[in-house]
């Protein structure tokens, strides 16, 4: 609240006319608040004005402000500011005697180069403020998200290493990729192969590869057993955790009921997929009906491959608009996971993390929270610690070594529960974990 200061001079009119006589007390007063109107309305007199600037400039003279850093100033600037890093002023000064008047300020490292900032402190009790130049670098390499380890080719089809192996880099969102070796694709047989991929910044990795050229090409056949929703179920009674599946059109047709009945108690499903436009999973409005019907709590998540602020934002709208209000059990899950020829989408990986802060901002605009897929390894070296949203951990394993924070872990995709014909994925929802993000979420809106 602001006070408005009343001058002295008016103070003593307001005593003085409440000592008037009795029959003079009501006209006094009448004065007496006019006149304190007034001077709350009206400008103060220049004489008054001037008496009062003055006494606060008595008490409270300023600092005069010095353009130029003190003789015995230690000032050390940290010379490895990583591009993206969080980092605050006083983080960067590595070596300071003053005192800072901003201290948790962020430096600006979204660019590589030399840049400044000012800095405004103390020192014996003076004030300064001056520019302090500062160097962001990028020296982190590349990151191999697809080696190529199984890379075949038919014959007389031309090699293209791209095509073969998935690369992203922190900020450059063009490595360029190279490789060593011949590979006769008119003679069927093993070539091995050396491949490199570089930044912009000079920073690379390198690694071997063997590439088959076959007849005609086949997939590696999957060797995990099935597990029964009864074995999920016996092997982590102990963990205090719900069990449930994840579905979408390759399920095709579910008997609900009979899934509730094995024991399940949730289902996300794909609400939709988007590659270059957005199309509604074939199942999604069966599957929710009946999901709600046999009193299963429910989720749902994108598919998407989205590369723009743009069509994240749409996405997350024609979410919106398909749910029109509905109430879900789960955030709504953001589904990225189109990593093995990543390089093709002109993304580096800090753009899809902010990617997938937008598709946050947005669906929190429609008032729903948001939750992030991803593979141990890929939450581990591609994605950002989520510190407000929670995970979707996906780690086919029967006993995961992610040391992250996660809500809900998908440990399988052979599963089998009757109502369910052929493979399922199996879920395991860690509730405590993700009331505390959703509580957090409330918080803050």
């Amino acid at each position: 609240m602001k006070y408005r200061l009343i001058p002295f001079a008016l103070l003593l009119s307001v005593l003085f006319a409440g000592c008037a006589k009795e029959e003079s007390k009501q006209a006094a007063q009448i004065t007496a608040s006019t006149q304190t109107t007034k001077a709350a309305t009206a400008p103060q007199s220049t004489t008054t004005a001037a008496t009062t600037e003055a006494a606060i400039a008595a008490t409270e003279p300023p600092k005069p402000v010095h353009n130029e850093p003190p003789a015995d100033l230690l000032l050390l600037v940290d010379q490895t500011i990583e591009v993206y890093e969080v980092m605050t002023i006083s983080e960067m000064l590595c070596g300071f005697n003053g005192q800072l008047e901003q201290p948790d300020t962020l430096v600006d490292t979204n660019e590589i180069g030399t840049f400044e900032t000012t800095i405004r402190y103390t020192f014996a009790d003076e004030l300064y403020e001056h520019p302090v130049s500062y160097t962001v670098k990028d020296t982190t390499p590349p990151l191999l998200l697809n080696s190529g380890y199984d890379a075949q080719i038919t014959v007389g089809k031309e090699f293209r290493l791209t095509e073969h192996v998935g690369v992203a880099d922190h900020y450059d969102r063009a490595p360029v990729l190279t490789s060593w070796g011949t590979v006769d694709t008119a003679v069927c047989g093993s070539y091995p192969v050396k491949a490199v991929a570089a930044d912009a910044s000079g920073n690379s990795i390198s690694w071997d590869l063997t590439v088959q050229v076959v007849e005609r090409e086949h997939d590696t056949p999957k060797n995990a057993p099935q597990l029964s929703f009864d074995q999920l179920r016996e092997r982590y009674a102990a963990d205090n955790a719900h069990f449930g599946i994840d579905v979408s059109r390759w399920q095709a047709n579910i008997d609900f009921n009979a899934v509730r009945d094995a024991g399940c108690e949730f289902v996300l499903m794909r609400m939709g997929y988007y590659y270059d436009t957005m199309k509604m999973d074939e199942y999604y409005r069966t599957n929710m009906e009946k999901a709600r019907a046999a009193g299963l709590d429910v989720g749902i998540y994108i598919y998407t491959t989205a590369n723009t602020e743009e069509e994240v934002r749409s996405n997350a709208q024609w979410i919106a608009q398909q749910l029109d209000g509905q109430e879900l059990d789960f955030p709504v899950i953001f589904d990225w996971e189109s990593f093995s020829n990543f390089q093709k989408y002109g993304m580096s990986i800090h753009d899809l993390n902010m990617l997938f802060e937008v598709f946050a901002d947005e669906m929190a605009k429609h008032g729903y929270p948001v939750m992030l897929y991803g593979s141990r390894n890929l939450l581990q070296e591609f994605w950002y610690p989520q510190t407000e949203h929670p995970v979707w951990l996906a780690h086919y394993t029967e006993e995961t070594d992610y040391e992250g924070d996660y809500a809900l872990w998908q440990m399988t995709d052979r599963g089998s529960i009757a109502g369910i014909t052929g493979n399922v994925d199996f879920n395991i929802l860690y509730a405590d974990r993700m009331e505390a993000f959703t509580n957090d979420e409330t918080n803050r809106t």
